[in-house]
């Protein structure tokens, strides 16, 4: 039931796929593999079929929600693209790729464009506490076209938590810049293919990033004994901030939502992640005491 898994975790958020979106996220090798499944699933009164689109249970409202959704996307791409461009001229910025709900095709009022940043080594926190001053002071700290919460460092390219989530967010990441950093994530992360083995990143189109002068000069001044201090100290004050700020926390959800350590940094107080996964075992028990599939649970 690979198909079912798929499309339960998409109806987390509310967007029915297509029969060679589903595919794509399952193990099968042939297509007709997925769609026996979904023929049977829909048999079983388990799915609708809406056009081209496979709902699960009665929610057909969300496929008007993905089309118009689908829409708005495609002009909050064109934003994106610049913004990644301009975030790449940053100092220490090695790559930046596109995640959250506009990577999988999604866009609405109430959506932020979120953007993954792999930074030079031993510089992680210089760049992003420069990102953050340009966020706070001429963009007034919107993070509506300007979110970046997730940064990682080039010599700690593998992704630590391994789990459906994380797997689905490495698949629909859209890089952009940084083309040799980017072949070299997506090998550190093989393991992807352990949920999705048909997944092969597209490298071709991703552009080299091309740093400014004033970017080169930043570099220069910092690449010293005073840039590792400076990166500790940011790193130190950052940490000391979400502390008291996110105090309510458990360790172990602020070690996953706001991962602090010299070569990661993730901003994500609402613990998005646990949630996902937490609504994705619901629905796995209800599909359970419901229709009797058994479906494997999923863990952070």
């Amino acid at each position: 039931m690979e198909a079912l898994k798929t499309i339960l975790y998409f109806s987390i958020f509310r967007y029915p796929l297509k029969i060679d979106e589903i595919h794509s996220y399952t193990n099968y090798s042939d297509l007709s593999e997925t769609s026996n499944e979904l023929e049977h699933l829909i048999n079983q009164n388990i799915l609708t079929k809406v056009d081209e689109f496979y709902v699960y249970g009665s929610d057909l409202d969300s496929v008007i929600k993905r089309m118009r959704g689908n829409m708005y996307a495609k002009r909050a791409l064109v934003k994106a693209r610049k913004k990644a461009r301009f975030i790449a001229k940053f100092p220490y910025v090695e790559a930046v790729g596109i995640s959250g709900s506009l990577s999988k095709g999604y866009y609405d009022n109430g959506s932020d464009i979120d953007y993954f940043v792999i930074t030079k080594p031993n510089k992680l926190w210089i760049c992003r506490t420069l990102l953050m001053l340009y966020k706070k002071i001429f963009l007034l700290n919107s993070r509506k076209y300007f979110c970046v919460n997730y940064f990682i460092a080039s010599n700690q390219l593998e992704i630590e938590e391994k789990n459906r989530f994380t797997a689905t967010e490495l698949k629909t990441l859209i890089p952009l810049q940084g083309k040799e950093v980017f072949k070299k994530f997506y090998q550190s992360n093989r393991w992807v293919n352990d949920y999705f083995s048909k997944f092969e990143p597209e490298i071709d189109a991703i552009q080299n990033v091309k740093k400014t002068l004033l970017s080169k000069g930043i570099e220069f001044v910092f690449d010293t004994k005073i840039g590792t201090v400076t990166d500790y100290l940011f790193k130190g004050i950052t940490l000391k901030k979400w502390k008291l700020k996110f105090r309510y926390m458990t360790e172990d959800d602020f070690k996953i939502a706001l991962k602090t350590t010299k070569n990661v940094s993730k901003h994500h107080p609402s613990n998005f992640q646990k949630k996902v996964i937490l609504s994705l075992n619901s629905k796995v028990e209800e599909v359970h005491k419901n229709f009797n599939i058994e479906l494997q649970k999923e863990y952070v």
